[in-house]
């Protein structure tokens, strides 16, 4: 279970850099599709931290059970 969290924690990073690609190929062309993806880019960041904060909560309180 914990193997699953950590690895939907990469799974935003990795559309958080997929949105900043997008930002910078389309900023100059399409900018409407650009703030979009910007909006993207900073929710990915944003879980990625949450996802990652929860993840290690729940370690810590899993070791402290078992012991």
């Amino acid at each position: 279970m914990i193997k699953i969290l950590r690895y939907t924690e990469y799974l935003y990073v990795a559309v958080a850099f997929f949105s900043l690609y997008r930002i910078f190929t389309d900023w100059n062309t399409n900018r409407q599709s650009a703030y979009i993806f910007v909006f993207f880019a900073v929710v990915s960041i944003g879980m990625f931290f949450f996802r990652r904060n929860y993840r290690k909560k729940f370690e810590q309180h899993k070791q402290d059970n078992q012991q």
